[in-house]
C-alpha cells in the first residue's frame, strides 16, 4: 500500500480479504456492508478481461473491492467532486493507477467517455429511497445524494446501465427488499432479466433487510435463481462466521 496524507476528518478504511483499503471522511459518507457484500456476490465473466463501470460509487468502495476478482479496468463514475476525489487517492493507495480510473459525472452523462455497449460489468449501490411528498432528506448534501433518489431514480439507473452493457452483460445492484416490485419493474422494462437474487439478513430471526441482484441484458426470460441466504449478525451482535469469513478470510476467487 503507497503511503498516503489524510485531510481533516479523514480516514482509511480497509477490506482485509481483498487487501484493499478505502479512504473516506464520515462526515461526508462512509461505506457499509452492503457495498463490500455487492462486490463479493458480483460474477467475473470469463477471465475478467472485459470493462467494469461502478455507478454511484462514492468513494469507489464497491469497485475497488471488485477489483482484485478481474483483471480489466473499471471506471468509477461518481457525481460528488469531493467523494470522487478520495476514490482517486484510495486508486493511487492501492496501486491500482493502470486499471482503475474516476470519471466525475452525472451517469446520465457519461456516454462521450464510454462507448454504449461496451461494459461487460456494471455494478451498483444506488439510492435506496425514493422522492415523493412524505419524503424527508438528509440535510447534508453528501449523505442525500447517497440515499435519496434526488439525480436519477430505478428507471434511470435500468436504462444507463442497458445502455453501457454488451449484449449478455451483467448488471449487478445491491437494494432494500421492500423496493424489488420496483426492482424488477425497471428492469423487466429495459430487458435485464433477473437471474440471481441474494437476501441480506441483519439476523436470523429478522426480515432481510438488504437483496442482491444480478441481471443480464438481453437475457432470456425466466430462471431465477434464489441463492443460500446471508445472515449478517448473531444474537450477540458479533459477525456470523459466514460474514468474517468475506470480510478476513481468503480472498474471493
Amino acid at each position: 500500500m503507497t503511503e498516503v496524507i489524510l485531510k481533516e476528518g479523514e480516514r482509511i478504511d480497509g477490506l482485509p480479504s481483498q487487501n484493499v483499503h478505502i479512504i473516506q471522511n464520515p462526515d461526508m459518507f462512509s461505506y457499509s456492508l452492503d457495498a463490500i457484500l455487492l462486490a463479493h456476490f458480483a460474477g467475473v465473466k470469463g477471465k475478467g478481461a472485459g470493462l467494469t463501470v461502478d455507478l454511484g460509487a462514492g468513494t469507489g468502495a464497491v469497485g475497488l473491492f471488485y477489483s482484485p476478482k478481474v483483471i480489466g479496468k473499471i471506471k468509477l463514475v461518481e457525481i460528488q467532486p469531493e467523494l470522487a476525489e478520495m476514490a482517486q487517492r484510495s486508486i493511487e493507495m492501492n496501486g491500482l493507477q493502470k486499471r482503475v480510473s474516476v470519471l466525475l459525472s452525472d451517469m446520465k452523462d457519461i456516454f462521450n467517455d464510454i462507448q454504449p455497449g461496451s461494459v461487460e460489468t456494471v455494478l451498483s449501490n444506488p439510492p435506496y429511497f425514493p422522492l415523493n411528498e412524505m419524503t424527508k432528506t438528509n440535510h447534508d448534501t453528501h449523505y442525500e445524494l447517497a440515499r435519496h433518489e434526488l439525480t436519477i431514480d430505478l428507471p434511470g439507473l435500468a436504462q444507463v446501465a442497458n445502455k453501457l452493457l454488451k449484449n449478455n452483460g451483467k448488471f449487478y445492484m445491491v437494494h432494500r427488499p421492500d423496493r424489488l416490485t420496483d426492482v424488477f419493474s425497471a428492469f423487466e422494462q429495459r430487458k435485464l432479466r433477473i437471474k440471481r437474487m441474494q437476501f441480506v439478513y441483519g439476523k436470523s430471526d429478522r426480515e432481510a433487510n438488504m437483496v442482491l441482484v444480478e441481471a443480464i441484458k438481453a437475457g432470456r426470460p425466466g430462471g431465477v435463481r434464489i441463492m443460500p441466504p446471508i445472515i449478517a449478525y448473531t444474537p450477540e451482535n458479533n459477525y456470523t462466521s459466514q460474514v468474517e469469513e468475506i470480510l478476513y478470510g481468503q480472498a474471493w476467487s
